[in-house]
């Protein structure tokens, strides 16, 4: 196998990929040790609320569908 062939696949990788690649690990890592933004934080806290809110409204619907019929979970 000729090495010139692989020569030119190497020299793109290591000029344009592996600097691109590098400079995305270190970003990431540097927003991980980070932490959550206020912003994020905030975010979060909604979520986490909203999820609450529904979970205790799935609740409240199966127990009405419990009551008016029994047989609905068994139909899916």
């Amino acid at each position: 196998m000729n090495p010139d062939v692989l020569m030119a696949p190497i020299i793109i990788f290591l000029v344009i990929v592996a600097p691109i690649w590098l400079i995305l690990h270190y970003r990431s890592k540097r927003q991980i040790s980070q932490g959550l933004s206020a912003e994020e934080y905030q975010q979060l806290t909604e979520l986490s609320q909203t999820a609450d809110k529904m979970a205790e409204r799935i609740k409240t619907l199966e127990a009405i569908l419990d009551a008016e019929a029994p047989e609905w979970r068994n139909k899916a």
